[in-house]
């Protein structure tokens, strides 16, 4: 587990491990959470990044006749 310190401005330093493992960027967008007394940081994507994420996946359904 990594461990940060909380600077007098409330900043926190992302070890640059957790930073590599996850592609985190300078200028990275990112959403904080909090949940029962812990923080989370969630990198958001920019919806170019996401394209063709599901390259390949089948897109047949088997409908019902009349929802055809």
């Amino acid at each position: 587990m990594n461990t940060v310190t909380v600077s007098s401005k409330f900043q926190v330093v992302i070890p640059k491990e957790i930073r590599e493992n996850i592609g985190l960027r300078v200028g990275a967008t990112m959403g904080i959470i909090t949940y029962g007394g812990r923080i989370e940081l969630v990198p958001i994507q920019p919806m170019q990044s996401l394209k063709g994420i599901f390259k390949g996946i089948n897109t047949e359904i088997k409908r019902e006749d009349d929802r055809v």
